[in-house]
């Protein structure tokens, strides 16, 4: 009794303060709900969209819900014996599950992105081996657009379909950039609307960007494998006071439980996990290769 007592008591103050910040800030809060609501499903939406991708908004927002409740309704469930930290798990497993569909997008993308930079190598290539045997620039995309895998054969293809539309090439191209949104993408559109306006030589100019981007793909390549070291070794390190816990629960489990069950021990938990993600994040700071 007294624990259902406790329970709603902290709600009702919670509930209280909460109503109170946002009352204070109903623009700003009204601004970042409907960003993380409407907002992420409309973003989720196009990035895929620019995958080629067609994809419903209804089910996104749809997977965006599941993925929350779910996961906070398994947590409380597992936790309900203590009713306070099933209440306050739940509503912490539910808010951060749901970054998660826009953050596995956005990892989609970027791992697209990353391999279409990486058969831009040979899709130059080709390419200005095609204008060197006296194919003109549209010739050439549809040679590399069929030989090519995807995505690079998908995003020429766009563009050749752009191209047939109408639009002119320079168009299409920096419609691609737009849709890539890659530096190295940048600097072979650029290349080529200006050298399409002033003149030149686009083979040697599409051998020279290729040039480039290979060595800029192994320096990128080298600093990857160090990044990845540190963030595995900054795992490591958060992860150890889940191991520790884990080992005094087998061990001695009757000094680990008052953790879980007395308001003291709750505060504690929460001011050590509020403590363990600021560690992670200086951690992942602190590891982070900017060139």
């Amino acid at each position: 009794m007294n624990e259902i007592f406790n329970a709603l008591t902290l709600s009702i103050t919670v509930g209280v303060l909460v109503f109170m910040i946002a009352f204070t800030n109903a623009n700003r809060f009204l601004e970042w709900l409907r960003w993380q609501s409407i907002g992420t499903r409309d973003y989720i939406v196009e990035k895929m969209a620019l995958m080629f991708i067609e994809v419903t908004p209804n089910r996104v927002l749809l997977v965006m819900i599941s993925s929350s409740v779910l996961p906070a309704l398994l947590t409380f469930w597992l936790v309900m014996p203590n009713l306070i930290p099933a209440v306050i798990l739940m509503f912490s497993v539910g808010l951060a599950m749901w970054f998660v569909p826009k953050a596995v997008v956005d990892g989609m993308f970027n791992r697209r992105v990353e391999l279409f930079n990486t058969q831009m190598v040979d899709g130059l290539g080709l390419m200005a081996n095609g204008m060197k045997s006296g194919l003109s620039i549209v010739q050439s995309l549809g040679m590399v657009q069929r030989e090519m895998p995807n995505p690079f054969s998908q995003e020429l293809d766009y563009v050749l379909k752009q191209q047939l539309l109408g639009i002119s090439v320079e168009d299409a191209f920096e419609n691609l950039a737009k849709r890539i949104g890659s530096e190295d993408v940048n600097m072979f559109v650029t290349s080529v609307v200006i050298l399409k306006e002033t003149g030149g030589n686009l083979a040697e100019t599409f051998e020279t960007i290729v040039a480039v981007i290979r060595e800029r793909i192994k320096v990128e390549k080298k600093i990857s494998a160090m990044m990845r070291q540190n963030l595995a070794q900054g795992a490591i390190v958060a992860s150890m006071p889940f191991a520790l816990m884990a080992m005094f629960y087998f061990s001695d489990e009757g000094f680990l439980m008052p953790m879980f069950r007395e308001p003291l021990g709750w505060a504690l938990l929460a001011i050590a996990f509020i403590f363990w993600i600021l560690g992670v994040v200086m951690i992942y700071k602190v590891v982070q290769i900017k060139v």
